[in-house]
C-alpha cells in the first residue's frame, strides 16, 4: 500500500503542531532546518528516532512494536492489521492513542488506513518486539527442518537474536560467501539464509525464522500493561504542606550557614582523585546533624550554588567563596531560593555519594564520578508528575511513583531509574521543594516561574520574623521563631545554639559572653540587649554572668610592638611574666605595665586565655576590637556561576524556526531564472554587482527572487521575497502574501535568481 511521505505529512502540519514537535524532540531544531525536507531527514535518523522512543509509554511502545510486526517501516499499514500482533485487552481506543502520541514526535505519519514508520524504528523497537522482516528466499521452506539439523554454535547465534533485537552487529558480515568456504558462525548462517546481511557490519533474523524459533520451547512474549499504574495518594491541607516546606527551608538555610562558617574556619582538602573525605563528610554531618546522605545533598548544592568551590591552588581545598557573604547577607527566603534553584539544575546525583563503582571503587561526594549530565532532566520529571496531581495531594510511597515514571518511560533513566525517582523525592524533602509527599507552593513555583518566583512564595510560607526571645532562668533563650537579622547576629554573637527548629534554643555562657566583649560589646550593651528584647524578665543570674565576665575582660591589653601587653595593676603583669606560659610566648617586662613579645597578638591572647587569663585586644585608640579571623573565602570561579543546563526554546523561539521551514518550503518550491551567484564572474565583488542589479531590477519590477544564504552560523536557507529596497548592503522584502519587511544582508547573500510564473 502505498502512501504520504514524512516529508508531505510534515508539510501538511499546521505551525502549532510543528513547533510541538520541535519542543518534544529538540534534536531536530539544532542547528535550524534549511526546510520541512530537512527536518524529516532528521526526524528519520536512527540515533533521533531512538532518542525519540526513550519517551515513549509501555502502551505506545507495544503498539509501535505490533506495527513493526506488521512491517510498517516497509509499507503503510492499517491500523486493522496491528491488533493481532498486541497483548490481550488492548482497546482501538487505546491503540488509536497510542499512534496519536508516536504521530506528535513523528514516529509515525499517515492515516488510520496507512500508518507508516521510518525505517530506523525498526531498531528501535523493544527487545520483544517481534520478528525481523520476512526473507523472500525462505517463503514456503521448511524453517524448523533447517534449524533441527544446526550445529550448536550456529543455533546459540540465532537463539540470541531471537531473544532480543532481530537486529545485530558484527564483523563477519563484509561479504556473504558459499557455505563452504564459510569459516565462522555468522558465515554459515548467511550462506544457509538463515540470516539477512543489511551492511558490512549488520545481519537481521528474518520473520521466519524468528517465528519458528518461538514455537520452540522457549519464554513465552513478555505481557504489557495497558493501563498506568495506581497512584495512591493521601488529602493534605495546603498551609500544613506549605509550613512545613518552610521549616525545612529555615534548617536548610542554617545548615549551610553552619557549612561555611565550619569550612572558613577549617577548608578541607580536595582528594587527589577529587572530591570530599569520608572523615571530612562526617565531620560535617556531626557539626549540621545530618545523615551522611543528607551531608552530600548539601555540600552537593552548596557547591553548585558557588558558595563553596575548589581553591586549585598547589594543595587544593572546599573553601567558601566570595559569593557566600552576598548569599549570608541575603533575606531567608532568597538564600533558600538560591539553594533550591542550583539543586534543580545540578547535573549530578547525589544519591550516589557513598556508593562503590563496579571496581568496588567508593563514589566520593563531590567527585567527577557523581556527574550525570541528564541528572536535572530526571529530576524535573519527578517533580512534573507530583504537580500533575491535585493540589493537596500528597504520594503515599515513592516507590509507587517510580512504578508510574516506569511505565510512563520503561526506557529512560538506566539501571538508576527508581533510584533516582526516590533520590529526588528525598532530596526534595530536606530542600522543601517537597513537603508531606506533596509538591509545596514554593516548589511548584519554581518549577513554573523560576527562582524569583519561589523565593517570593517562600517568604509569604515563612512565619513573620520576631523581634524579641525569652531569657530563662537555666541561662538559655528562646528564640520563639525566625529572628530579625539584626537581632539574630546580636544572639548569635551572645550565645551558642544549643538546638533548633520552629523554636530555637541558645545558651549563654562565659564562653559566649567574651566572645561578645571580644567583639567590642560592653556589659552595657549585653544587659541593654536581653533587657529590652527579652519577653521574660532577665535572671539575675545572667546579669552575674554578664557583670563577672565584664570585670576581668580588658582588665589585660594587647597590642603589636609586634605584641605588647598591659596592665593598670603591676601585680596581675607579675602574675602573667611569672607563668609557665610566658616563656613560650616570649613575654619581656619593658614597665611595670607593660610586657612585650615578638609574637602575633592573637597568638598570645588565645595561649593567655587557654592558661585562665582573659585578655582583650585594643586599637591605636585604646577601645577594645575584635582579631578573629574572618574565614577563608577564595574568588568565585566564573564558571560557576554559569548555568550548565540548557532550557528548552520558547514557543516563540520555535514559531520562527517553523517559519523559516516554511519559506525554506515555498523557495524549494519556486521555479527559477537563471541563478546568479555571489562568487561569479571575475571575482566576489563582480558576483556581488550581478546579484545587486538583479534585486534592484525585480525591485521595480515587482518580481519575487529565490534568494540562498548563510548566516552568521554557518547555517544555509533558501527564501522566496518580493524585494521592496536595497542600500547600505541591506535588502528588504516581503514575503508574497505577508506585510511584514524582512531585512537580508547582502554579504550573506550567496546566490539569487527571479521565480518564474507557474
Amino acid at each position: 500500500m502505498s502512501g504520504t511521505t514524512l516529508t508531505d505529512w510534515l508539510r501538511a502540519r499546521d505551525d502549532e503542531e510543528l513547533a510541538a514537535l520541535l519542543r518534544a524532540r529538540p534534536d531536530l531544531a539544532t542547528p535550524r532546518p534549511a526546510d520541512t525536507s530537512v527536518l524529516a531527514t532528521r526526524a528519520g535518523t536512527r540515533a533521533s528516532v531512538a532518542r525519540a522512543a526513550e519517551g515513549l509509554d509501555t502502551l505506545t511502545l507495544a503498539v509501535l512494536d505490533a506495527l513493526l510486526a506488521a512491517d510498517a517501516d516497509r509499507a503503510p499499514v492499517p491500523l486493522s492489521r496491528v491488533v493481532g500482533h498486541l497483548p490481550p485487552g488492548v482497546t482501538a481506543e487505546q491503540v488509536g492513542g497510542a499512534v496519536a502520541k508516536m504521530r506528535a514526535v513523528a514516529l509515525a505519519w499517515g492515516p488510520d488506513d496507512a500508518v507508516a514508520l521510518p525505517p530506523a524504528a525498526r531498531e528501535a523497537g523493544s527487545p520483544a518486539a517481534g520478528l525481523g522482516r520476512p526473507a523472500p528466499g525462505l517463503d514456503g521452506v521448511d524453517v524448523a527442518g533447517l534449524l533441527a539439523g544446526l550445529p550448536d554454535d550456529e543455533r546459540k547465534v540465532l537463539d540470541t537474536l531471537a531473544a532480543s533485537r532481530p537486529i545485530g552487529r558484527t564483523k563477519d558480515a563484509a561479504v556473504v560467501l558459499p557455505l563452504d568456504k564459510a569459516v565462522t558462525p555468522i558465515q554459515r548462517l548467511l550462506a544457509r539464509g538463515l540470516l539477512v546481511r543489511l551492511d558490512a557490519e549488520t545481519v537481521e533474523l528474518p520473520g521466519q525464522v524468528g517465528a519458528a524459533l518461538r514455537g520452540t520451547p522457549a519464554p513465552p512474549p513478555r505481557t504489557v500493561s495497558v493501563t498506568e499504574p495506581a497512584l495512591r495518594t493521601s488529602t493534605r491541607k495546603v498551609a500544613l504542606i506549605d509550613s512545613t516546606a518552610a521549616g525545612a527551608a529555615l534548617e536548610l538555610v542554617r545548615h549551610t550557614e553552619t557549612l561555611i562558617r565550619l569550612w572558613s574556619a577549617d577548608p578541607p582538602p580536595v582528594l587527589k582523585s577529587g572530591g570530599l573525605g569520608v572523615r571530612d563528610l562526617k565531620k560535617v554531618a556531626k557539626a549540621v546533624e545530618l545523615s551522611d546522605r543528607d551531608t552530600t545533598v548539601l555540600v552537593e548544592v552548596a557547591v553548585a550554588a558557588s558558595l563553596v568551590a575548589d581553591s586549585e591552588t598547589t594543595s587544593p581545598e572546599w573553601a567558601p567563596t566570595t559569593h557566600a557573604d552576598l548569599w549570608l547577607a541575603a533575606a531567608p527566603a532568597n538564600r533558600w531560593a538560591t539553594l533550591a534553584a542550583a539543586w534543580l539544575d545540578l547535573p549530578r546525583v547525589p544519591g550516589l555519594g557513598g556508593m562503590r563503582d563496579p571496581k568496588d571503587r567508593l563514589l566520593a561526594p563531590l567527585s567527577d564520578e557523581l556527574r550525570r549530565p541528564v541528572a536535572p532532566v530526571e529530576r524535573s520529571r519527578v517533580l512534573a508528575a507530583l504537580a500533575e496531581l491535585r493540589t493537596g495531594a500528597a504520594v503515599v510511597d515513592a516507590d509507587e511513583l517510580a512504578a508510574l515514571l516506569a511505565w510512563r518511560a520503561p526506557r529512560r533513566g538506566g539501571r538508576l531509574r527508581d533510584d533516582m525517582v526516590r533520590w529526588t523525592v528525598a532530596e526534595a524533602t530536606l530542600l522543601g521543594v517537597v513537603a508531606l509527599g506533596a509538591l509545596s507552593g514554593p516548589g511548584r513555583a519554581l518549577l513554573d516561574e523560576g527562582a524569583q518566583a519561589a523565593a517570593r512564595r517562600m517568604a509569604d510560607a515563612l512565619p513573620e520574623p520576631v523581634d524579641h526571645v525569652l531569657v530563662q532562668a537555666d541561662l538559655t533563650v528562646v528564640a520563639p521563631g525566625p529572628l530579625e537579622p539584626h537581632l539574630a547576629a546580636l544572639i548569635t554573637e551572645t550565645a551558642d545554639v544549643e538546638s533548633a527548629g520552629s523554636a530555637t534554643v541558645y545558651r549563654v555562657s562565659e564562653t559566649s559572653v567574651r566572645r561578645a566583649l571580644d567583639a567590642g560589646r560592653t556589659a552595657e550593651d549585653l544587659h541593654e540587649l536581653f533587657r529590652t528584647r527579652s519577653r521574660t524578665p532577665v535572671p539575675q543570674s545572667l546579669d552575674y554572668l554578664i557583670d563577672d565576665v565584664a570585670r576581668r575582660h580588658g582588665r589585660l591589653r594587647g597590642g603589636s610592638t609586634t605584641s605588647f601587653l598591659r596592665c593598670d595593676d603591676p601585680a596581675l603583669i607579675a602574675e602573667v611574666a611569672a607563668s609557665p606560659v610566658a616563656a613560650g610566648l616570649q613575654l619581656r617586662k619593658i614597665a611595670p605595665t607593660v610586657l612585650v613579645s615578638p609574637l602575633p597578638l592573637l597568638d598570645i591572647l588565645d595561649d593567655l586565655r587557654a592558661a585562665g587569663f582573659a585578655p582583650a585586644a585594643e586599637g591605636a585608640d585604646g577601645q577594645v576590637v575584635d582579631l578573629r579571623p574572618t574565614g577563608r573565602r577564595i574568588q568565585t570561579p566564573a564558571r560557576a556561576l554559569r548555568r550548565t543546563v540548557a532550557r528548552t526554546p520558547g514557543a516563540d523561539q520555535l514559531l520562527d524556526v517553523v517559519a523559516a521551514m516554511r519559506a525554506g518550503d515555498r523557495a524549494a518550491d519556486s521555479r527559477r531564472g537563471r541563478t546568479v551567484s555571489s562568487r561569479s564572474g571575475s571575482g566576489t565583488g563582480a558576483g556581488t554587482a550581478e546579484t545587486l542589479a538583479l534585486l534592484q531590477n525585480a525591485a521595480r519590477a515587482g518580481r519575487a527572487v529565490w534568494i540562498g544564504l548563510v548566516d552568521a552560523h554557518g547555517v544555509a536557507s533558501q527564501h522566496v521575497v518580493e524585494p521592496i529596497r536595497t542600500g547600505g548592503g541591506i535588502v528588504e522584502g516581503r514575503d508574497p502574501g505577508s506585510a511584514e519587511i524582512r531585512r537580508f544582508p547582502l554579504h550573506r547573500i550567496t546566490s539569487a535568481a527571479l521565480v518564474e510564473d507557474s
